[in-house]
């Protein structure tokens, strides 16, 4: 078979880029960690006074300079040979409160290389992996990548998508967060609704320890978390029931949503947040498809298939999950509102 060159140039380049985010995922960590891109948001430095600032080796940190200006996640200028982080790249890479909170995903990233020789296994056997079998950065890269986005579109546009929610939550509601991890969506919207009660609930016992720790540093008395499962909680009468990014990972999704659904109230609401996604596989070939199709694959769809479950991982798509909800018993279901990686759901009995 004939060589198309364009087309073999533009697939190595495309390989190449690749290679270069993937080897430089750990200096990304590393510059994290270390306060590097704090340092350089600060203002301009040279890799001697960048070293400096952050008790660092100037040999190791003007390779990572390099690395980073390379790649173009610092900027470099050459007449003074300082480099600096653009508003833009600050926002990303050294603002954890920011919409974006790039370095979170990366641990996310680092997680899946730990994990990788289980996954070959799995990829064999057909078998699963839990939540909590993970390196522990997955919890953290976790609960940071997705606070930002929560940060920047739950208050503001997600709950007021809802109907009536709001209003019901500045009255002094009662919401149960199922698969709360380390309760950032919790207290997020506890801290923002006073008059409420919030019951934060994960099967993962260390991170129902992580959010309770979280909610005493923070002052905040109107959250509580517990170790349950999402077919395992006891409490009732729930004007809000969520599920953050979590669903699709289950071993029981149509018994979570039904045990969701017993436990409202009869004019209560269930949000469902999940990962962007049509529903066919074409739809999804885009960046943000790839990357969640990556988590899925080592992720998600292992955790589901653990405990036996039906693997609709994080590219399920609002149709899946509409039967779901329906399965389960919901009568109404729509799509109340979206980002570019997120899908907001409204469920009502």
């Amino acid at each position: 078979m004939p060589i198309d060159e364009a087309r073999l140039n533009a697939f190595l380049g495309r390989a190449l880029s690749d290679m270069g985010g993937a080897i430089s995922a750990t200096l990304v960590l590393i510059g994290d960690q270390l306060g590097l891109y704090k340092a350089l948001a600060r203002g301009a430095m040279n890799a001697a006074e960048l070293a400096a600032a952050t008790d660092t080796s100037e040999r190791y940190v003007r390779e990572w300079l390099g690395n980073q200006a390379a790649g173009g996640y610092v900027d470099y200028d050459a007449d003074t040979d300082r480099y600096s982080l653009n508003p833009e790249q600050a926002l990303c890479m050294a603002d954890p409160d920011s919409p974006v909170d790039v370095p979170g995903a990366y641990s996310i990233v680092e997680a899946v290389f730990h994990a990788m020789g289980r996954t070959r296994e799995d990829f064999r056997s057909g078998a699963g992996m839990e939540w909590g079998e993970h390196h522990p950065c997955l919890f953290h890269g976790t609960e940071r990548f997705f606070r930002a986005g929560y940060n920047a579109h739950l208050l503001g546009e997600w709950l007021p998508a809802l109907d009536g929610v709001v209003d019901r939550l500045r009255a002094g509601g009662k919401v149960a967060d199922v698969g709360c991890g380390h309760g950032a969506s919790t207290l997020l919207m506890a801290r923002a609704f006073p008059a409420s009660t919030f019951l934060g609930y994960d099967y993962h016992g260390p991170s129902i320890e992580v959010a309770r720790r979280h909610a005493g540093e923070a002052g905040i008395d109107n959250a509580r978390f517990e170790v349950a499962d999402a077919g395992g909680y006891i409490d009732r009468d729930f004007d809000l029931i969520a599920f953050f990014d979590c669903l699709h990972d289950m071993a029981d999704p149509v018994g979570a949503a039904r045990h969701a659904c017993q436990a409202l109230k009869p004019d209560g609401t269930c949000m469902l947040v999940e990962p962007f996604a049509g529903d066919t596989v074409a739809s999804n070939l885009n960046p943000v498809g790839r990357l969640y199709y990556g988590a899925s694959a080592q992720i998600c769809v292992p955790v589901s298939l653990a405990r036996h479950g039906p693997a609709l991982g994080a590219q399920a798509g609002e149709a899946r999950l509409g039967a779901v909800m329906r399965e389960a018993g919901f009568s109404r279901f729509r799509r109340a509102t979206e980002t570019p990686f997120n899908l907001v759901l409204e469920a009502r009995p």
